[in-house]
């Protein structure tokens, strides 16, 4: 995947013009990617970015832990960007973070300095096929106060909004500039959250499966608070979904354990065919990740969802020794850093799994880059309640009857957004 999508952009950026991509998009799809892409090389002028929306919208629900076996109701806030071009071509894409803190550094004011850059300020006037460009713009624009957290997150949300328009511009899905798919189905897991009580797992095992799914992730929840009944709740959930389905546990780093609690609870729940232990320190904690290695449990160790850069990523495997990273899409830097975070785990022989907890946008853009891997282990589905969520998407990802996920073939991310539902979410500004 890296050599086809590093080849893309080296050699196609920033060379269609606005009138040639209305053209385009009359015409309808070329016949294949190659014709498309050098049909972009061969022409002069550019596309511009006219405007950069970030959006706040805020769900009627609070969000809290299961007090019984039903569903969680999933995030109070969510971030959404909209990226306008003067060709009529719109790219979207949500951001996991904070989103009153993200709307205003995309809103700041230029400082004239290029080191600290109110990121809207950045983009405008930029051609939106100049992917790496923009990207590196962004980058050293914010690096006084960027390089992580929201300044990162923001760059990978407008990252994936920009493949988002590329797609588009030529009509092909997001897939085929990453370099084709390798598959067309994904295995989801349900991602949601630990229940009060055995009985609460077992209801909500039921469910899950009478929905179809073949895997469940169960975290955070009232786990980590007692070691007796973290593992009662486990062994709930493996006796109710018998032998042949996946369980995972994200145990929630905030639970304060120190490596060897994390030893001990993983000795508890190992007779349950756990496949991953997930995000069970804090996020920097490399060495403890080690020692809980060194430790010899058969249960995969995952981590990383609030990990970002390739560097990030490359401190997490070499001095964490994790056996799966979960770069996520709207916070790792987006899919032009998710291909060199490819090549660290590639190298280091580290299974990726990416994370991907919010709308319809960000599960788009995941099913894609699991797409073009050379090995897939799932697609994390978030069932969470929140009407917010489903409504601002008008063509919702659906489960499949075999419990995968179908990657969209509509151009860009292939989801469409109801952007009626989106004004009625959207926080009065």
């Amino acid at each position: 995947m890296t050599q086809s999508f590093e080849s893309v952009y080296q050699e196609n950026r920033g060379q269609q013009s606005a009138e040639s991509v209305r053209s385009g998009l009359e015409k309808g799809a070329p016949p294949n990617t190659e014709t498309a892409l050098n049909g972009v090389s061969s022409l002069k002028g550019a596309m511009k970015i006219m405007d950069v929306d970030a959006i706040i919208l805020e769900s009627p629900q609070d969000y809290a832990a299961p007090s019984n076996h039903e569903e969680a109701n999933g995030v109070k806030y969510c971030l959404l960007l909209k990226i306008t071009t003067d060709a009529g071509i719109t790219g979207w894409s949500d951001v996991e973070t904070a989103p009153h803190v993200a709307a205003a550094a995309m809103n700041a004011p230029a400082t004239g300095m290029n080191m600290m850059e109110g990121i809207r300020e950045l983009l405008i006037g930029e051609d939106p096929l100049n992917i790496t460009r923009i990207w590196d713009k962004i980058f050293y624009g914010t690096i006084y106060y960027g390089r992580r957290g929201v300044a990162m997150q923001l760059l990978s949300g407008i990252d994936i909004a920009l493949h988002d328009i590329f797609g588009k511009a030529i009509n092909q899905p997001l897939y085929r500039l990453l370099g084709g798919a390798q598959r067309k189905r994904i295995r989801a897991y349900a991602s949601t959250l630990f229940r009060p009580t055995p009985d609460d797992m077992k209801q909500a095992c039921e469910h899950y499966l009478k929905l179809g799914f073949r895997a469940i992730k169960f975290g955070w929840g009232g786990f980590g608070v007692n070691r007796k009944r973290d593992c009662a709740l486990v062994e709930a959930a493996r006796k109710t979904v018998g032998t042949d389905v996946t369980l995972m546990v994200d145990a929630g780093w905030r639970m304060n354990s120190g490596p060897q609690d994390v030893i001990e609870r993983l000795r508890d729940i190992e007779a349950y065919d756990i496949y991953w232990y997930e995000d069970f320190l804090p996020p920097d904690n490399y060495e403890g990740y080690a020692r809980v290695k060194e430790s010899g449990t058969s249960i995969r160790l995952a981590a990383g969802e609030q990990e970002a850069t390739s560097s990030g990523f490359r401190s997490l495997i070499e001095q964490g020794r994790i056996d799966i990273i979960q770069p996520d899409l709207s916070r790792c830097g987006g899919l032009t850093e998710f291909r060199r975070i490819v090549y660290e785990a590639e190298r280091a022989s580290v299974d990726i799994c990416p994370h991907a907890w919010l709308t319809d946008l960000l599960t788009s853009a995941s099913l894609h880059v699991n797409a073009c891997l050379k090995r897939s282990l799932f697609l994390e589905y978030n069932v969470s309640a929140s009407p917010m969520l489903r409504d601002i998407i008008q063509t919702p990802i659906a489960l499949e009857e075999d419990g995968t996920l179908a990657v969209p073939e509509g151009p860009g991310l292939g989801v469409e957004i109801n952007e009626d539902a989106v004004k009625h979410y959207r926080v009065s500004e």
